[in-house]
This record gives C-alpha cells, structure tokens and sequence, in this order.
C-alpha cells in the first residue's frame, strides 16, 4: 500500500454545515456526491474508493456543536472499498484532539454503505430511512453526521455526552 505525499492537502469528503439540512439521499446520488447552494456536500462514494484503494489516508472529522465549540477526531486509517463491496469502510484507530470528541467510528469499522432505497445496515430495520441520512450504518449509528438527531434538530456524535451538532466536516488527509 501506498502513502500520499506528507505536503498533501486534505480533501472535503462530506459537509453538514447548518443541523437542519438531511443527508436523506439515494444510493445513486450517494454514489456520484452531492452539494447544495448552503455547502452541505458528499464526495461520491465511487471516489472515496478511487482516493483510497491502493493509498494509505486518514481521517478527520471536525465537528462544531451549537454553542460553537470545536472537537476533532482523527483516525489513521480510512479506506472505502468498491461498489461491488457496497462500499464497506475501514476505518483505523482514534485519536482525539486536546479536547477530543471520544471515539463514535469504530462501531461502523467494517460496515457497508446503507441508504433508504438500499438497506445494508445489522438492524432489523433500515437505518438510513428511519433516520434520515445514508451513512456506514451498524446497527444504525454512532457517528451521526449524515442523519437528524429529533427530526433537524442537528447532527449526533454519540460518545459527547451532550447537545447536537451543528456542523460536521469530514476530511480525507494524509
């Protein structure tokens, strides 16, 4: 496996940038990326597996609650596989900022991708319709930075003990 230059610059893999915006999208759109005037955005799927098969990339997730306080979360290793693995995510271990948000990843370590019209989560419903946002859904989620904590009342990043988030930023660096 190869590693990507260390001067790389990190890329913007997914955006929530106002708690009330849904992630509630289809495999298709989830596949290709999406963006709206307001900046919230999601690569595409068959990219984040282009960007990171056969490349060794980490991941930052900065995550911004309401009352504008900031948490990062990095982990050392993020890899998405192809569409024929229904994307499923491999992502390292964590390492929290100064004031780090707790780790919410590792329970979607291995999971494939789940959207409402493609149900691939371990729930025995679909996570990506029940809550409004596909993502690599376990048994739903812990890092909830696709879907609606009480229908838009912001983003959820389950190990904060408390609050929402407001915004939610994932990063592919090196």
């Amino acid at each position: 496996m190869s590693t990507c230059a260390a001067n790389c610059i990190p890329l913007l893999i997914q955006q929530s940038v106002d708690g009330t915006y849904s992630f509630n999208r289809s495999w298709a759109e989830f596949k290709v990326g999406f963006n709206d005037s307001r900046g919230n955005y999601w690569l595409g799927n068959d990219l984040l597996h282009q960007l990171t098969n056969g490349a060794r990339y980490k991941l930052q997730c900065v995550l911004q609650r309401t009352s504008r306080v900031f948490y990062v979360a990095n982990y050392n290793i993020f890899l998405v596989g192809s569409e024929s693995s229904n994307y499923t995510l491999s992502v390292g271990r964590y390492r929290g900022g100064a004031v780090g948000p707790g780790d919410a990843m590792a329970i979607h370590d291995g999971m494939m991708f789940s959207t409402y019209d493609r149900d691939n989560d371990l729930s025995s419903g679909n996570c990506a319709q029940q809550h409004g946002g596909g993502f690599w859904h376990n048994n739903c989620y812990s890092a909830g930075m696709t879907v609606m904590k009480d229908q838009g009342d912001g983003f959820v990043w389950k190990t904060l003990s408390y609050g929402t988030l407001q915004r939610a930023t994932l990063l592919l660096t090196c």
